[in-house]
């Protein structure tokens, strides 16, 4: 082979290479973006009762995880593009925990009436269903059994809008929201402490306090440094928002349904400072890059942004459970 063949023959590799990697990057852009916050639907060819709006609200979660641009990434990191994302696949992983939470919620508490009464069996099938392996690809693939569990809770929505039938029934009282909140609670305590863990700070061991009989298995130091590494920071960050977006969903279609319960114990504002605080994690991040700086340094810190935004929510969260159990 001439000198010139060989020069072309290289011409043309190294164009072909920087094509795929413009090609690759602008896909891999393309299933980075964060799906909108979808209006609460109420346009539905069945009649609207209470708890469809819930249970729609829960599909419509599933669904956009499997359907947005790229479909579901999170049990997809074999092949480009998806090797090189994390970002989105960690956002999936936010909303998917919110939708097991609700679909739990959904199977022990809203649809029954009282501890000794039964199952929903197409509940119980969602949430088997929701609650496959994430990162599952084949035997099952983790697609096939959430869009099932879809299906299934369509199902139940189904039966819980026809009118004629009482075979399917969603309960909207004032204990059975709490128990579901106590769940919010706990996920969202978890957030905010894993981003602001983002700097690194130590703290006092507060894990026994207020129970002088509390015990715990092995002993714990007094103080422990509670640190998220470096190469999950973003990680934790995307979780988070990917969270806050499913809980807004959920939370919305709530104050539908719940509408005469939180009216009668005068927390529906307490319901909606919920919403708007989280409502702030979802504005656009325009940094390349999720930024890690000091609490009072030059840079800005993001996980401390939206550790903010948490910890106010799960405030109102603390005090709205307070406000339904008091009255």
């Amino acid at each position: 082979m001439s000198q010139r063949h060989h020069s072309n023959l290289k011409n043309i590799i190294s164009l072909t290479l920087v094509i795929v990697l413009l090609v690759l990057s602008a896909i891999g852009w393309y299933w980075s973006q964060e799906p909108d916050l979808k209006p609460i639907a109420t346009d539905r060819n069945k009649p609207l009762v209470i708890g469809s709006t819930t249970t729609q609200a829960l599909v419509d979660i599933i669904n956009t995880l499997l359907d947005k641009p790229g479909g579901y990434l999170r049990n997809d990191m074999l092949m480009p593009p998806s090797i090189f994302l994390d970002n989105m696949p960690n956002w999936e992983y936010g909303a998917l925990i919110q939708a097991r939470d609700m679909s739990r919620a959904l199977r022990n508490d809203f649809s029954r009436s009282q501890t000794q009464s039964t199952e929903d069996q197409a509940l119980r099938e969602s949430e088997s269903k929701l609650n496959v392996d994430d990162q599952a690809w084949m035997f099952p693939a983790a697609e096939t059994e959430y869009r099932q569990s879809a299906t299934t809770l369509e199902d139940y929505l189904d039966r819980l809008s026809d009118t004629d039938s009482p075979d399917a029934q969603f309960y909207a009282r004032a204990d059975n929201l709490n128990a579901w909140l106590s769940l919010v609670e706990k996920r969202l305590g978890s957030l905010s402490q894993r981003l602001s863990a983002s700097v690194g700070k130590p703290r006092l061991n507060t894990d026994l306090a207020g129970d002088t009989a509390a015990a715990q298995s092995t002993a714990g130091k007094m103080e422990v440094m509670s640190k998220t590494p470096w190469l999950e920071i973003d990680n934790v960050y995307y979780e988070a928002r990917g969270a806050t977006w499913a809980l807004i969903q959920l939370l919305r279609a709530v104050e539908v349904d719940f509408k005469y319960v939180l009216e009668k114990k005068n927390a529906t504002v307490s319901l909606k400072q919920i919403i708007r605080e989280l409502e702030g994690t979802q504005e656009s991040l325009w940094s390349p890059v999720v930024l890690n700086g000091s609490g009072f340094g030059i840079f800005s810190n993001h996980s401390l942004v939206m550790a903010s935004y948490i910890s106010r929510a799960n405030a109102a969260v603390i005090e709205l459970r307070s406000l339904l159990a008091d009255g």
